[in-house]
């Protein structure tokens, strides 16, 4: 699984012009999943994501998470974060196909809701042709992605 991280002052995101979710500040976390991926890669960014340190305190940097800090975030599902170019046309293949990345990312939003505050959990809406509005802060962006397991450590997955 692979995310793109940024710090917001806030986000949200429209379909077809109607508001579907917004926060304040957090993190705005656009996911992508592998073909591959399963809840290990789950439960690794999870983690990650809500104990990275992107938030100041008393003038100090990189010190609080957005779980210290209570704050929200805008999860968005992107299958084109898993592309490779062929020339100049984009090739997605490497991403999870619909329904099955569909249940992979409702997994991870319920995760995010486990270990940290569902309230404070929103998203896009899964396949449609969304607008993002990030209002950025700094601007701070991460990359992630899960670890390559071995082929027998995905065996116990399944």
């Amino acid at each position: 699984m692979r995310a793109v991280i940024q710090r917001v002052k806030a986000a949200k995101v429209t379909v077809l012009d109607e508001l579907v979710s917004s926060i304040g500040p957090g993190l705005c976390v656009l996911v992508g999943i592998k073909a591959s991926d399963t809840a290990k890669d789950v439960e690794y960014l999870v983690r990650k994501i809500l104990a990275l340190r992107l938030f100041e305190e008393e003038g100090k940097r990189w010190q609080k998470s957005v779980k210290d800090l209570n704050l929200e975030l805008l999860c968005v599902s992107q299958f084109t974060l898993y592309h490779r170019l062929k020339g100049n046309k984009p090739d997605f293949l490497a991403a999870m196909k619909g329904e099955e990345a569909q249940e992979l990312y409702n997994q991870f939003l319920d995760r995010l809701g486990q270990s940290y505050d569902s309230t404070k959990i929103k998203d896009g809406k899964f396949g449609a042709y969304m607008q993002v509005h990030i209002e950025n802060d700094g601007p701070v962006t991460i990359n992630l992605e899960s670890p390559e397991q071995k082929d027998t450590d995905r065996e116990v997955d399944k």
